[in-house]
């Protein structure tokens, strides 16, 4: 059994750690906020440029009528022999299972497609660490063609790789990146490289209502409409324990009230009301597919980021209660070792005195 001086220090360390996840939590809380109040300013836009595509496409005519087939090459859908996954994960730990989900629906997508070649962009350190561990990089090779210029001609060596990483785009995200990544995604798919592109994060609807998603970005479908793969719903468990870290942190369990703003939205794209562009229909249609698609994304980040905080926020409030536990058990272990040893040397001192 420790002595006394064993369980002081014992104590002494459970205390710091202590003040170091409670000090975490704050921090996390924090941030959650600011990120989600950055998910939920930029669902108007994605709302709004919902309902102008979903305008336009009243005046013009997706189809070609002399050829049949689809005016813009994203509306195109192929048999899938080569897909894109988008991991979006956290760049740091001591987030519970955050990122282990994350990574283990990936893993279960790509099991269930291994008939298919998988190119993997990952989107944050975590998943980018566990990609680069588990499947090769994507080989490029300089050649020159006839005319003298340089191009790069991709060499396949195994069924998966990872093509490219990101860190640091979730710690400050920027529209800009993420369109950029949004247009090499649409570059690729318009050269046939991949015939299908799905993303996987944690989608943040309130702090107790969170789930680890698999959406499909492309084909374009139906405008305004998500195509969920796979999804994992948290637990009863996980809902109050994450309920109960946001009331100790202060931090709102269920969003505040967007219904006016939706329906706004939707009232503009199903309003019958001519409304006079200044380009052609078919010209912005076609520029703003780009951005709807690069929104997509960027509201999927936003929303990992939200995620990640929260997940953050339970974990160390979790943490920071399970070392108050400890601390209760060592020093009621010491008041035991103490008081056991008082009892001995009274019990000492009384049988030297009864000898004598």
């Amino acid at each position: 059994m420790a002595n006394v001086l064993d369980l002081r220090r014992r104590i002494r360390s459970v205390k710091n750690t202590r003040q170091i996840t409670k000090a975490m939590k704050m921090v996390a809380a924090a941030k959650l906020r600011r990120a989600q109040e950055r998910a939920i300013s930029a669902r108007p836009y994605a709302r709004m440029i919902t309902s102008v595509l979903e305008s336009l496409t009243r005046r013009i005519e997706i189809f070609d009528p002399e050829t049949g087939n689809l005016r813009h090459p994203l509306f195109v859908t192929r048999p899938e022999k080569r897909v894109l996954l988008v991991i979006i994960s956290g760049d740091k730990g001591f987030a519970g299972a955050f990122n282990a989900n994350i990574l283990k629906m990936a893993y279960q997508f790509i099991n269930g497609n291994r008939d298919k070649e998988i190119d993997i962009e990952a989107v944050g350190r975590k998943g980018r660490d566990q990609m680069r561990r588990r499947y090769p990089a994507a080989v490029y090779l300089e050649q020159t063609d006839a005319e003298g210029h340089e191009h790069q001609v991709r060499e396949r060596k195994a069924p998966v790789e990872v093509t490219g990483d990101h860190p640091g785009l979730l710690e400050k995200l920027e529209a800009g990146r993420v369109f950029e990544l949004a247009k090499n995604i649409i570059e690729r798919y318009v050269h046939e490289e991949i015939d299908s592109a799905y993303i996987v994060y944690n989608e943040f609807k309130s702090v107790i209502s969170q789930r680890v998603v698999v959406e499909q970005l492309l084909p374009l479908i139906k405008i305004g409409s998500s195509r969920i793969a796979g999804a994992v719903e948290p637990t009863l468990e996980e809902r109050e324990r994450a309920a109960e870290a946001a009331r100790s942190a202060g931090i709102e369990i269920e969003p505040a009230d967007a219904h006016e703003a939706d329906e706004e939205a939707k009232n503009f794209g199903t309003a019958e009301v001519d409304y006079i562009y200044e380009q052609p229909a078919e010209e912005l249609f076609a520029g703003l597919i780009p951005q709807y698609v690069s929104s997509m994304l960027y509201h999927a980040m936003a929303e990992s980021v939200a995620a990640e905080q929260a997940a953050r926020m339970t974990a160390m409030d979790s943490a920071t209660n399970n070392a108050s536990d400890m601390i209760d058990a060592y020093t009621l272990l010491m008041n035991r070792v103490r008081q056991a040893a008082i009892t001995k040397e009274i019990i000492e001192i009384v049988s030297g005195a009864a000898a004598v």
